[in-house]
């Protein structure tokens, strides 16, 4: 009787055992993944795609009287009824899409904008890009803030003669990077001493022969750095001069 109990004991206690074992071990609701060798679970990582610049564009507008406040007066080789205002991307120095503003003759807006679309397709960098009335029509304060332009009322340098710039036919381009320099190599602006030279490496720079000069060549507008004696590195415009 006493051995009977005994075995009995020990049965009931390897049942007990067995299913304390049972219940201790873990479940899981996809016990596929917890094989020997399966993949981990893993998470959809966020998209690091940069968006792509925007397309270059261009809008053709009249301007009013009262947006060239100091740049046109009365007098003036061309009426300001013949300029056209020209909103543009351009490629900035910060390596993004800006947009900015320039005014030229009513004739020359294509030309300018296939230019420019040019150099918005090749990344070429300009620093700025405002109507110098910004500066007051001061040409040596837009210089100054390398500021890209193109009309302005005023004399060519060193002459009492019309610039091109009056009759919204000619745009100076990164002017401190591309300075006027005289025949005995100096510039009037202290931040482009550097840049006085021909060729010459740096962001926006212009060089004889290179696809910008070609470019407005392609539309007839000649480069102030081809000029004989003095050179205007900044220069282009149409028909030379």
């Amino acid at each position: 009787m006493k051995r009977a109990a005994a075995m009995a004991f020990v049965v009931l206690a390897s049942v007990s055992c067995g299913a304390a074992k049972q219940a201790a071990m873990p479940t899981t609701a996809n016990p596929v993944l917890d094989t020997p060798g399966s993949p981990a679970p893993t998470t959809a990582a966020p998209s690091s795609a940069t968006p792509s610049p925007p397309a270059f564009s261009a809008k053709v507008s009249r301007i009013s009287r009262d947006r060239l406040p100091y740049s046109w007066r009365p007098g003036c080789p061309v009426s300001y009824r013949d300029l056209r205002l020209i909103t543009m991307t351009y490629w900035g120095f910060d390596d993004k899409p800006h947009t900015g503003e320039v005014v030229v003759r009513s004739t020359v807006t294509d030309d300018i904008v296939t230019v420019f679309r040019k150099l918005y397709a090749w990344r070429w960098p300009i620093k700025q890009m405002k109507l110098v009335d910004a500066y007051k029509a001061d040409d040596f304060n837009s210089i100054e803030a390398d500021n890209t332009s193109a009309f302005n009322c005023r004399a060519a340098t060193g002459s009492s003669n019309w610039s091109k710039h009056a009759y919204g036919l000619a745009i100076d381009i990164n002017p401190r990077e591309n300075p006027y320099v005289t025949t005995s190599g100096s510039s009037a602006h202290q931040n482009a001493k550097k840049f006085t030279k021909r060729p010459t490496m740096g962001k926006g720079v212009i060089n004889p022969g290179d696809k910008v000069v070609k470019a407005f060549a392609q539309v007839g507008w000649e480069w102030g750095g081809s000029w004989s004696g003095d050179k205007d590195y900044q220069h282009f415009s149409k028909g030379g001069g």
